[in-house]
């Protein structure tokens, strides 16, 4: 099924090859909808190019372009600006063919790709906070939608549980453990046993050797030690399950550090061995002198004292995920601080011969109302678990007031989804590489650009069904519980009020919009996308009455809603957000 986007993009080209110009410039929605539907600058793009007036070659243009029975005669404006305005009739066809689609009009990818998504990564023995929800629910979100674009995705958790904090872990387990501390809350138990050694290990070199000793004998294979790494990584990843249930997320690998722990001397070996790196001063070092950006920044993959570090487990990792998991792209959704880190390695990858696609999908951070990081006010970083566990009570509160005749068992479904679905939508919406502030207020609104006023555009037309009943006509394929009211199925659609024709075209916009979002991994066009719709459906609800119409134009305007319902709740779950069918 052919967009707008893509069918007015053939006219255009069809009538730049009768007026003997070349293809420029691009066919985009327009940007106010006082000037159309459509809008292109391609006789801007050419005039420059070719030193003639745009508005002439405008007009060379439109007078070769067949509008045939999908838009109005193109008009030019302004400077040479084309716009383009859909004929009702095509409106009303496209949205049939959408409403009937069950991919609402969203086609696959024409060439698909094996990508492997890293994102969240937490560091075993700490719990998750309130700065992995970026990377987990950008990850998720991005994942999402690939699949469905039909790209083959696995979803790689590159957990940190192998490293240096280990040696203080473990010479604090076998010291300071309190046990029934460690069964009442495990991680705030192996936390404190940290923190309390790093500090001593600050100020006390014998006590940092005597921890440096006990991670020597973990990587050794000491069983002791290994046992107690294993306990703690068993511990960690039960909390870090409670959270990705809490999120909806799930993973097909879970491929920490130490997966590649074993291969790293060989990592080192073939660097060396291919000259892309070589020995300094007792390390092993790749320099990037060819490369200006990355001159004056070399790195280290092989200590002086002979230990690895995460370059040298990046480059294993890069290693295992093309050669095994035979990826054509990876994409690491870290935070802005690892730029240059990922620079490097992919630099190496790329003098090792890697043909892989390989992106950094950076993000800004998380701010609290002061505008500063998000903190507790003792300074700590904010738990995850705990964050997300408040989102749900606050959401009860709201239903508990709004809707108190539901059972218990509805009122905690129904917060679950939209507290958990506020705080996802609250990152979504923004463009990732911006820092947002996190406010309760605004992301448990029930107006404005929030999860909760999405999820009640759908709840509102779930309601026009149960209304309508039996009378809703046609087949179960999207009905309400319990068998009353069905999913519409109009033979035409009658698309005369203003409300009702923008509505189809906005509709109609969903296919075109999904594809976009992984041009710049840019979620926040779907989620203000969303925001649209549902601002266009609720001044059709206010201004076209659906029940009370009579045929044909009560069907027509049910399955508007029908269609309208699929897309809020298809697009939220691609951004990994349930829709309740109460609120």
């Amino acid at each position: 099924m052919e967009t707008f986007q893509v069918v007015l993009a053939k006219k255009l080209s069809d009538a730049l090859a009768q007026a003997r110009l070349p293809i420029a410039g691009e066919l985009t929605p327009a940007t106010d909808p006082r000037f159309g539907d459509y809008q292109t600058n391609v006789a801007l793009i050419l005039g420059k190019q070719r030193g003639e007036k745009p508005q002439v070659l405008a007009e060379q243009i439109v007078a070769q372009f067949n509008a045939g029975d999908v838009c109005e005669p193109p008009v030019v404006a302004g400077a040479g600006f084309i716009n383009f305005v859909l004929r009702p009739g095509a409106v009303a066809e496209k949205t049939m063919e959408v409403l009937r689609d069950e991919r609402l009009g969203v086609a696959k990818a024409k060439s698909t790709q094996r990508i492997v998504i890293d994102f969240g990564s937490p560091n075993v023995a700490k719990p998750m906070h309130v700065g992995h929800i970026r990377s987990t629910v950008l990850g998720d979100a991005l994942a999402r939608i690939a699949q469905f674009l039909g790209h083959e995705v696995i979803r790689d958790n590159h957990i940190g549980d192998w490293g240096t904090q280990f040696g203080m872990v473990i010479y604090g387990w076998k010291n300071l453990l309190d046990r029934q501390a460690l069964q009442r809350n495990p991680l705030a138990e192996i936390v404190r046993i940290y923190k309390e050694t790093n500090e001593r290990a600050t100020s006390d070199p014998q006590f940092r050797e005597a921890c440096r000793q006990e991670l020597v004998k973990l990587q050794a294979g000491d069983k002791e030690n290994i046992d107690i790494w294993n306990e703690c990584v068993a511990l960690s990843m039960q909390d870090f399950e409670h959270v990705y249930k809490l999120l909806d997320v799930h993973y097909d690998l879970q491929c920490g550090e130490s997966f590649y722990h074993d291969c790293l001397p060989s990592v080192v070996e073939r660097v060396l061995k291919s000259g892309i790196a070589e020995i300094s001063e007792g390390a092993v070092v790749v320099f990037f002198r060819d490369n200006p950006e990355l001159a004056d920044k070399p790195l280290i993959i092989r200590k002086r004292d002979g230990g690895f570090n995460y370059a040298t487990t990046d480059v294993a990792t890069i290693d295992y995920r093309v050669n095994d998991l035979k990826a054509d792209a990876i994409w690491y959704v870290v935070g802005a601080p690892q730029t240059l880190h990922f620079k490097q390695i992919f630099e190496i990858a790329r003098r090792e011969g890697y043909k892989a696609d390989l992106r950094h999908i950076i993000f800004g951070s998380i701010l609290g109302e002061d505008r500063k990081l998000m903190k507790t006010r003792s300074g700590d970083n904010v738990p995850l678990r705990d964050l997300l566990e408040e989102a749900c009570k606050r959401a009860r509160k709201i239903i508990e007031e709004k809707n108190p005749q539901l059972s218990e068992d509805e009122k905690a479904d129904i917060a679950k989804k939209i507290g958990i679905g506020a705080v996802k939508y609250a990152d979504l919406s923004q463009y990732r590489l911006t820092d947002y502030i996190f406010s309760w207020e605004k992301m448990l609104a029930l107006h404005g650009n929030t999860a909760p006023y999405l999820q009640n555009a759908y709840v509102r037309i779930r309601s026009i069904f149960r209304n309508a009943g039996e009378a809703a006509v046609a087949t179960p394929l999207w009905g309400v519980e319990g068998g009353t009211g069905h999913r519409p199925v109009a033979t035409l659609l009658v698309l005369k009020e203003p409300a009702e024709i923008n509505l189809a075209k906005r509709l109609c916009q969903f296919a075109e919009i999904v594809p976009q979002v992984l041009n710049d991994f840019r979620l926040n066009i779907l989620s203000n996308y969303l925001f649209e719709l549902a601002n266009s459906f609720h001044t059709f609800y206010e201004a076209c009455p659906v029940l009370k119409s009579d045929e044909p134009v009560r069907s027509s305007r049910l399955s508007l809603c029908d269609l309208t319902g699929r897309v809020l709740q298809r697009g939220l779950d691609l951004l990994g957000i349930k829709v309740p069918e109460r609120m």
